[in-house]
């Protein structure tokens, strides 16, 4: 044994041995006693971390940024205890050299220097432990000046957005008031000047887009401006008295542009906390509306009124509305000269122009246009002789030219929601099945593809717009296009499919003065009903729309009376917190909607609604699902993401009793419930929205095959030192699966204060995404690992390229980065790359992505 008396001179080993027994040697007797409190000390400043991310993330969610001193204290913590980890990887060897008591050591040098780490380690841990007491943890994120808007190219938008500028652009201007008729164009006008303040040089610190509409709610106004203005979300829960000094107390110290769609009617400033632009401040108003007098009656220094196209502007729209074939090569040599008398039937209207021109693509047939102009002239001159009325009636015809009636009662099904209203493309479609209006067979993911066609056509047609909503595909209606629809239906619709819509009008109870006994839908989104007060009398009523209400609490006779309901929207009644057991009345219905509620159990009257076949539960406090499986076991959707379900043993047993899964979204917190999802594939197969969250361990395996269905994932909060992608076929293991190894549906992940993983090379099995969310994640060096990558490539030669579909990348707080991938990839759909608080991310690797950011 090699000791330090058998090595050094006779005066230095006297010397070594009097320091190890009275001087700084004592880090040899105190090895032991300091190691052990190093282990508890660093176990305590662990637990201290994963508490302190708990805070970050709620805040996060709130839309707030963690401040600097945080980062910092978790950076030098993560630091600190890799070098801590490491430190104690040898104490067995230097324990096992202790002789006499701990005294002395077989290698007093080794141990000397050892023990006098471990002491200073020691000192670190309780130093950052002193320091990791915050009061605040996150601060308000900095704003985007501007929120660009998607539009599609118009004849003659160019001059308008010259003339409008140029009026805003005056020092002495205040206030611009553009104005015209329904379908003229003024949101697209509004959208081109929006995004111009993104393009063009201003000082400008803040432009706000609010949508208005007809009913003018102050309330719908002041929360549009603060979520714009305010990261975080505590200002829901002020009065409307407080978000009016929010809004004040903001704008009072920015130069700003207030953007305001479709005003009907003066708009009171002082109503809504915002200044009166003034030439000491800067700031602009500018609005549009039908009607002149607004601009009176709003002050308006400028008034730019918006015309119909002229005959040559409007000939080139439709021309590009209808397409090349049936004008430039017709069948008949008489159709171009009838599609220029169309085109003059839409008065110049641009979104007339678009929608006929549409309904007119594939006619070919020159008895087809004869026949349109017939239409269009009988309608608009002889039955409406008021302009709006005319547009009314010229719009009517595209709706009629739909070749089912099953489509038309799509269509006409989309009026029920509010104006302005996205609805995303499943939700509709769970409505339209219900309804019966399709059949509810569906894809191997879940999909309904006829319903996916209808969208298609009615998108193309112009009588949909195509939107994303939380990053899922959606749709919404033209104001003057559901105008037409609830005209249509009120006026031309069927005894039996009668409607009443009466959304965002403020009412505050159920009203009585409607014929519920004669109505087949109602819809009463967006109002402030507290309460259900009576038991209405609806023989034929099959849909109910109360969401984005304020119900507390529903009487239980209220559904009595409903016989053929199948469908019943609640969502968003946030203070709704249980159901009337009487629901169980409700023995037609198929589709409940409880996301966003307080609903935290499942009622024995809600457990006997048999023929129920979607029932979300998304973002409620359910906690339990038990019994579901044999008292609804005709369910083909279940959603429960961002409840408090989890999935464990229990929960998945009773999932399998649901023979007829289609669709499931939920939770997981334990890295072997989720290999126990994916080894019942029937089920695994449904999942198409998870989330992953305090998940703890050493590593996740996500199976290609068995999560077929997957369309978003989210990790969140957890430690994961590995993601495994595996594609063997849970039935087959021996055997690889014959398709694809890859995610084929997944197009959203968000990965949030997930520690362990270096690099994130598994993304490349998820050819199609369009949303990568990276945030807060501590270890994180690289997004696609050039080493890994190419051994995926080199079995699938398809993986080799990554994000060929993204539309967004965010990466936040990740202060390991250094590359995002070695190569950068063309990226031709990419619309928004955003980089925050990435400090060893080289400035080439964010230009290299931030010149494929598509305008």
């Amino acid at each position: 044994m090699g000791g330090c008396l058998s090595v050094l001179p006779w005066k230095e080993a006297v010397q070594q041995a009097c320091n190890c027994l009275f001087g700084d040697g004592n880090y040899i007797h105190m090895m032991k006693a300091n190691l052990e409190a190093l282990e508890g000390t660093i176990q305590e400043l662990r637990r201290m971390r994963v508490d302190l991310l708990t805070r970050i993330s709620v805040e996060e969610d709130k839309g707030l940024e963690r401040l600097a001193q945080v980062e910092g204290w978790l950076s030098s913590v993560e630091s600190l205890d890799s070098q801590v980890s490491i430190l104690l990887e040898d104490k067995p060897t230097e324990i096992n050299r202790l002789i006499l008591f701990g005294y002395f050591s077989e290698n007093c040098i080794s141990s000397y220097e050892y023990g006098k780490e471990v002491s200073k380690k020691l000192e670190e841990v309780k130093e950052l432990l002193s320091k990791g007491v915050f009061k605040d943890v996150a601060g308000m994120r900095p704003l985007p000046k501007v929120e660009k808007k998607f539009i599609q190219t118009t004849v003659g938008l160019d001059s308008m957005v010259g003339k409008a500028w140029d009026s805003i652009m005056k020092t002495e201007r205040r206030t611009l008031g553009i104005y015209g008729m329904r379908g003229i164009g003024k949101t697209t006008l509004l959208y081109a000047i929006n995004n111009k303040f993104s393009e063009e040089l201003n000082d400008f610190d803040v432009v706000i887009w609010v949508v208005v509409s007809k009913d003018l709610q102050y309330k719908s106004i002041r929360d549009q401006i603060l979520r714009r203005l305010r990261v975080d979300k505590d200002w829901e829960d002020q009065t409307e008295d407080e978000k009016v000094s929010s809004i004040a107390n903001i704008l009072g110290r920015k130069k700003f542009i207030l953007l305001l769609d479709d005003l009907w009617s003066e708009v009171d400033l002082s109503k809504i906390g915002v200044p009166h632009p003034t030439q000491e401040n800067g700031s602009k108003i500018v609005f549009t509306t039908r009607s002149k007098k607004v601009c009176r009656d709003m002050e308006a220094d400028e008034e730019q009124k918006i015309d119909c196209l002229s005959k040559n502007e409007a000939w080139e729209l439709f021309q590009n509305a209808v397409g090349e074939v049936p004008l430039k090569k017709p069948r008949h040599p008489d159709i171009p000269a009838l599609a220029k008398k169309i085109s003059e039937k839409c008065y110049g209207l641009p979104l007339a122009l678009n929608v006929i021109g549409k309904a007119m693509s594939d006619k070919e047939d020159v008895h087809e246009w004869r026949y349109a102009i017939d239409v269009l002239s009988t309608s608009s001159h002889k039955m409406f002789p008021d302009m709006e009325e005319k547009i009314l009636s010229i719009l009517k015809f595209s709706y009629d030219g739909l070749k089912d009636e099953k489509v038309k009662s799509c269509f006409l099904y989309c009026s029920l929601f509010p104006e302005d209203y996205e609805i995303t493309k499943e939700e509709l479609i769970e409505y339209w099945i219900s309804e019966g209006f399709i059949k509810g067979k569906r894809d191997e993911d879940g999909s309904n593809n006829q319903g996916h066609v209808i969208i298609g056509s009615l998108v193309r047609a112009h009588l949909l717009m195509e939107f994303e909503k939380e990053f899922t595909p959606a749709v919404k209606m033209h104001d003057v296009l559901r105008e037409m629809a609830l005209w249509v239906a009120s006026t031309f619709g069927k005894e039996e499919e009668k409607q009443c819509v009466k959304t965002g009008v403020k009412l505050g109870l159920i009203p009585k003065d409607i014929d519920w006994s004669g109505l087949r839908r109602i819809s009463l989104m967006s109002n402030r009903i507290e309460k259900t007060a009576y038991c209405p009398e609806c023989p034929h009523l099959s849909t109910l729309l109360l969401g984005d209400n304020k119900l507390e609490g529903i009487s239980g006779n209220f559904f009595q009376f409903m016989p053929v309901l199948v469908v019943l929207d609640l969502s968003r009644n946030r203070d709704l917190s249980e159901l009337p057991e009487e629901i169980c009345s409700l023995t037609s219905l198929q589709y409940l909607n409880l996301s966003y509620t307080s609903i935290s159990s499942l009622s024995v009257g809600l457990k006997r609604l048999r023929k129920l076949i979607s029932l979300d539960l998304e973002f409620t406090w359910i906690e339990s699902i038990d019994g579901i499986g044999t008292s609804l076991p005709n369910l083909q959707v279940l959603k429960l993401y961002h409840s408090s379900v989890q999935f464990d043993a229990s929960s998945i047993e009773e999932l399998q009793l649901l023979e007829h899964l289609k669709i499931l979204t939920g939770n997981v917190t334990d890295a072997l419930m989720l290999e126990s999802i994916q080894r019942v594939e029937r089920l695994a197969s449904c999942v198409q929205r998870l989330w992953i969250i305090s998940c703890f361990t050493e590593v996740v395996t996500l199976n290609t095959v068995a999560l077929g269905g997957l369309r978003e994932l989210n990790i969140e909060l957890s430690e994961i030192s590995e993601i495994k992608i595996d594609w063997k076929n849970k039935e087959k293991e021996d055997l690889l699966c014959n398709s694809s190894p890859s995610f084929k549906n997944l197009s959203s992940i968000f990965l949030r204060n997930l520690e362990g993983p270096k690099e994130l090379t598994w993304l490349l099995f998820a050819p199609n995404l369009k949303h990568l969310h990276v945030g807060s994640s501590g270890s994180l060096e690289e997004i696609i690992n050039t080493e890994k990558g190419m051994r995926i490539g080199n079995v699938h030669p398809d993986m080799k390229v990554p994000f060929q579909k993204l539309e967004s990348l965010s990466l936040r707080g990740l202060d390991e980065l250094k590359m995002i991938c070695s190569t950068p990839p063309a990226l031709p759909s990419l619309k928004k790359f955003v980089v925050e608080h990435c400090r060893n991310l080289p400035r080439a690797a964010r230009e290299s992505f931030r010149e494929h950011e598509q305008e």
